[in-house]
């Protein structure tokens, strides 16, 4: 199918148009089914991609402002691909699981111009088309955390926004920096081994012009110090708002660490290791103690996410495919599974209307299913083997420790640490004996609710005991990066740091 990109990115913007026209009654469905759509649309383009070949795919280039060099620029590899397709699954399944029922309307054709905005985001190759896409997605998320949160939502809404914006614009001065000073050279704003990529920069640009990205991408994660946007988005947003900002909008942040940073410049990424390492690491065991703290189920999952975004961050400073291929499958790990937990957390406020463990105790004897696929979910969370969060989780320490072996050890406590709560949240809720009466009439899961978490768990499972038809394509994409990052690298330190896997078959 020719500009199955376009489709992808579009279908789900003309779709929220048409949705206007849509009878309320109808619009779950209407909703439900276009999601449908392009999820099928995703995994068709999946069963279409040469996982062996690790460069872009289904490019689509169209001129748009030829005399400023910016151009209609999509593509495709294994980096991007199956993050395309976890955002849709998400979406769908999101929408299955939606209890929502206060202007439902609205509530679908939001979810679908996010979904336009998140799949432009990981598909375009020009800079500003991915600026526009990154932008744009914060009015949806602005709009669902506003409308359909709780009592502070306004509060977290705004400071959502602004965290985001103001990152966002920094971002964007070292974008038209980069664009402007080297516009003779490249004459194009693409990030293309052709363009951008092939500038190679000084050493004293590439680290003022990573300091002005990480500011933009680092937000979005979100990192210390940056990270305390995300509890008061997560508290006060619905579920299914809690559901794609972890599933989805956080990997904008680290996807563009790895779009933009690594390979645009290499030198200033290796220089910034150690800076980055001790962030992620700040994120990885501060955070893990405040989530053990927490009363609040949904703010335990908050907390957990930002712990296992500093794992995510520590593999794609690895330098090496191991760490950074690991980083983009625990991308995809994360966002299943926290996206799931978010779900499962949702579930019982729907009946219950509270979210604190202290209301609970005791509800595996009275919700068997529920506390089955939760404890399923905790274990991938925590790095279970035979999990998919574990295959992530140990790719990234194992190509982590050729940069440090002590961070690398640090890091591997969150094993522990996630285990400590995750499992004390599970002890509290759902073991011992039902003490409060309004527990005692709860009703497990209904078919809707399977519905939306039953793929999950087969996924959680599937790609726990058999990554490779994942892990595979995303190497070969990932080996070229790096080999690429190995060639244009110009300090020794650089070179030295930088495993391609050339180098790998020397040794």
């Amino acid at each position: 199918m020719d500009n199955i990109l376009s489709i992808l990115i579009f279908f789900p913007a003309f779709a929220g148009v048409l949705g206007f026209i849509v009878d309320k009654n109808s619009a779950r469905a209407y909703g439900i089914s276009v999601a449908s759509i392009e999820f099928l649309l995703a995994v068709w383009l999946w069963m279409s991609f040469d996982g062996s070949n690790g460069s872009m795919q289904f490019v689509e280039m169209l001129p748009l402002v030829p005399d400023f060099g910016i151009s209609y620029y999509l593509g495709v590899d294994g980096i991007s691909l199956f993050i395309v397709v976890m955002a849709t699954l998400m979406i769908l399944l999101g929408m299955i699981g939606m209890s929502i029922e206060k202007d439902i309307k609205n509530m679908i054709i939001s979810l679908l111009f996010l979904e336009m905005t998140m799949v432009g985001v990981f598909l375009a190759l020009d800079a500003v088309i991915f600026y526009l896409f990154w932008e744009l997605s914060l009015v949806p998320m602005l709009y669902i955390i506003g409308a359909w949160g709780g009592p502070k939502r306004v509060y977290a809404s705004i400071k959502f926004f602004l965290y985001t914006f103001i990152g966002s614009l920094i971002m964007l001065v070292g974008m038209l920096f980069l664009a402007y000073l080297y516009h003779d050279v490249t004459g194009t704003w693409s990030f293309a081994i052709t363009d951008w990529y092939a500038l190679v920069l000084p050493i004293e640009t590439q680290i003022w012009l990573f300091i002005a990205f990480f500011f933009g991408f680092a937000i979005k994660v979100p990192m210390f110090p940056f990270h305390t946007w995300l509890p008061y988005a997560h508290g006060q947003a619905p579920t299914i708002g809690s559901v794609i900002l972890a599933a989805v909008l956080l990997k904008m942040g680290t996807y563009g660490f790895i779009r933009f940073s690594l390979p645009i410049l290499p030198d200033a990424s290796v220089y910034m290791i150690t800076p980055v390492a001790i962030l992620a690491l700040i994120m990885v065991v501060y955070t893990a103690m405040i989530a053990y703290a927490q009363k609040d189920m949904k703010q335990v999952i908050a907390y957990s996410s930002v712990s296992h975004m500093g794992i995510i961050m520590l593999g794609v400073f690895a330098m090496n495919s191991e760490g950074i291929s690991g980083s983009i499958f625990l991308m995809l790990s994360h966002g299943v599974v926290s996206g799931a937990l978010f779900m499962l957390v949702g579930v019982i406020y729907d009946r219950r209307h509270t979210k604190m463990m202290s209301e609970f105790g005791g509800l595996a004897s009275i919700m068997p299913k529920y506390a089955v696929i939760f404890g399923i979910m905790l274990m991938a969370s925590v790095g279970l083997p035979l999990t998919i969060g574990f295959v992530g989780e140990f790719l990234v320490l194992l190509g982590f420790y050729n940069i440090s072996p002590i961070m690398t050890i640090i890091a591997g406590s969150t094993i522990i640490l996630g285990a400590v709560y995750m499992l004390s949240l599970y002890k509290k809720t759902f073991f011992g004996e039902v003490t409060n009466d309004e527990n005692k009439g709860l009703k497990d899961l209904n078919s809707r609710e399977m519905y939306s978490l039953v793929p999950l768990v087969l996924i959680v499972v599937w790609l726990g005991v058999y990554p490779k038809p994942i892990l595979e394509p995303i190497d070969n994409s990932v080996k070229s990066l790096v080999s690429f990052m190995d060639k244009k690298a110009q300090t020794q330190e650089a070179k030295d740091i930088i495993v391609s896997p050339k180098k790998e078959e020397g040794k």
